[in-house]
């Protein structure tokens, strides 16, 4: 969803470790205070304002003019016996300057690129996560349309298996965990906010660019320790790009990607502010089963948290389970309750503590999704 300041933080993490990327060096240079004047600043890039042109398959690919981008996959997979296991698998980019000096060098960049990378083993209630985190150089890593869709940092990445890339492939190995999956685009991209652009506050250019692959039919292998398992299930991706972060008075979001076993999936979400209220900007998008989309308001979207969950590494409290109240344009709103798989699905270590995790769905409808919740082991407000 709007995951802006979560790359944001690549940054100041890559200032801490001394990276100088703008330096032509033929290797990591020590001292990157340079980088510190290119954090949240939107000087000289593109700004989402008006609603994009699509091309597809070329929008699949990267936006450098913009500040920041990502793709981002999530799934819940199943063997044949019925063990569970959930993923997220996100590479972010983040433009340093707007500009970059021609070099013959091949560490010269203005492009960091991070990777997030999650399994959730539900039966053993286990959840693994490791973050990677390169400059866009040297073929360390990068996104390219050639010869067909790719985006990869090292040896993890996404690849596309026929020039329009309906077929892909996820490749990541942690230490203790891996996939190998093969997903099938199933429904035409759907756009979120106004064909495509999704305010985020109500400043101008404020907002992202923001489509999303709703079900992608999934395929393939999870490692697990020494065991590997064959699985099947269903993805989700969402690929943003735009320039500016949220708005002043925001203090986290809560975003929901659920798919219903009749075929619909939908997207909500709420940008948490500081006062206790929600930002009425952003909404959320029903997906049909013939892939017909409809915008959701904000006002539309009721989201209740039941309950608690007290994370053991960040001592954040999140809410451990959310009553939705949805109205989709029927006689009765659409109730759903929806619940963690998995208490402990809390990314932590990495500058930013976040939960991202694989939730199951019940009530008017039933199925699985993910949810993504910041701003609760961190207030967000005021730090990019």
């Amino acid at each position: 969803m709007i995951r802006i300041i979560l790359a944001g933080a690549l940054v100041l993490i890559l200032v801490i470790l001394g990276f100088s990327l703008i330096g032509g060096a033929e290797a990591p240079a020590p001292a990157g205070a340079v980088l510190l004047n290119a954090v949240g600043n939107p000087a000289g890039y593109a700004r989402a304002i008006e609603p994009w042109d699509w091309q597809f398959p070329v929008d699949f690919g990267a936006h450098p003019e913009f500040q920041t981008e990502w793709w981002y996959y999530t799934g819940n997979l199943a063997t044949a016996e019925g063990r569970r296991f959930g993923f997220q698998f996100t590479i972010f980019r983040r433009s340093i300057t707007p500009t970059v000096e021609a070099t013959e060098s091949e560490w010269r960049t203005n492009q960091v690129y991070m990777a997030h990378f999650a399994l959730s083993d539900i039966a053993d209630q286990r959840f693994f996560h490791e973050s990677r985190l390169v400059r866009g150089a040297a073929d360390l890593a990068g996104a390219v349309l050639t010869p067909n869709y790719r985006v990869w940092l090292e040896d993890w990445g996404i690849s596309g298996l026929n020039p329009e890339a309906s077929l892909t492939r996820i490749q990541a190995r942690g230490g203790e965990f891996a996939l190998d999956l093969t997903l099938e685009q199933a429904k035409p991209p759907a756009l979120h906010g106004d064909a495509g652009l999704s305010a985020k506050s109500d400043q101008v250019g404020n907002a992202s660019y923001y489509y999303s692959l709703s079900r992608l039919l999934t395929r393939g292998e999870v490692r697990v320790g020494e065991q590997t398992y064959a699985v099947t299930g269903a993805a989700w991706k969402d690929h943003e790009f735009g320039t500016s972060a949220l708005g002043e008075d925001a203090l986290g979001w809560d975003w929901f990607g659920l798919q219903f076993d009749d075929g619909r999936e939908l997207m909500v979400g709420q940008i948490r502010l500081l006062d206790g209220g929600k930002d009425p900007y952003f909404g959320g998008l029903l997906i049909n089963a013939d892939g017909s989309t409809r915008a959701l308001p904000a006002d539309a979207i009721a989201i209740d948290a039941q309950g608690s969950w007290t994370s053991p590494h960040t001592g954040a409290i999140y809410p451990a389970g959310w009553t939705m109240q949805i109205d989709v344009g029927t006689a009765a709103p659409l109730v759903l309750q929806v619940s963690p798989l998995l208490a402990d699905q809390e990314l932590h270590g990495g500058g930013i503590a976040y939960w991202e995790g694989a939730v199951q769905i019940a009530g008017g409808a039933t199925g699985y999704g993910y949810a993504e919740l910041t701003g609760y082991a961190d207030s967000l407000n005021g730090r990019f």
